[in-house]
């Protein structure tokens, strides 16, 4: 039988990490602008469970056929500074330098809700490390747009394939927006509890 899931997020990259773990994918993009939102906490993991749950809460419950809802937020912390998306060219040469030759911290929150409306909200911590970068390649990568709608201005496993010495040292998919090995075990139990309980 096909397991699905509903997914408040547009993002192409969080689509395929779920469609690899096995499981069908709709998504729905909630209608929320995270860049304007700004919440008064001095925890990153409070900001981004948060903004993961505002988009969940959009979007969900789920319906059958889906095992559940799911909506994250990524954000990346440097000196214990939060960014979020680069607002301009400019704003993402300052996040990417500030990361240079140093490690810096990538956090993804996550909500899952399931079909009785039932919340999950967790984050997941991993280290990146980037090293030494040309003013040639910041700038031929600022000028291609790439940066544009990516937490700290980049996306991990594209930076790796076009060579830049960039080092996940915990999962690479919390850097890529889904925590998929956390994920994956609670997308498991709800639906191992549906199949026993019976879907209506």
């Amino acid at each position: 039988m096909t397991r699905s899931v509903l997914l408040g997020s547009a993002s192409p990259r969080r689509r395929s990490l779920l469609e690899q773990a096995g499981w069908d994918v709709e998504q729905v993009s909630p209608a929320i602008d995270d860049g304007r939102i700004h919440l008064e906490t001095d925890s990153p993991r409070q900001f981004v469970e948060a903004l993961a749950w505002f988009k969940a809460a959009q979007i969900g419950p789920p319906r059958y056929p889906h095992v559940a809802c799911i909506a994250a937020d990524t954000v990346c912390l440097v000196d214990g500074e939060i960014l979020g998306k680069p607002e301009n060219r400019g704003h993402a040469a300052e996040m990417i330098a500030s990361m240079i030759g140093r490690g810096h911290q990538t956090i993804t929150g996550m909500c899952v809700l399931d079909q009785a409306g039932r919340r999950l909200l967790l984050s997941d911590i991993a280290t990146v490390e980037l090293g030494s970068l040309s003013g040639e390649a910041l700038d031929q990568y600022l000028d291609s747009g790439e940066w544009m709608g990516k937490a700290g201005g980049y996306n991990l496993i594209d930076r790796i394939e076009d060579g830049w010495p960039l080092a996940c040292l915990d999962d690479p998919t919390t850097v890529m927006g889904l925590p998929i090995r956390r994920l994956l075990p609670i997308l498991e139990r709800i639906d191992r509890r549906d199949r026993l309980k019976g879907r209506s």
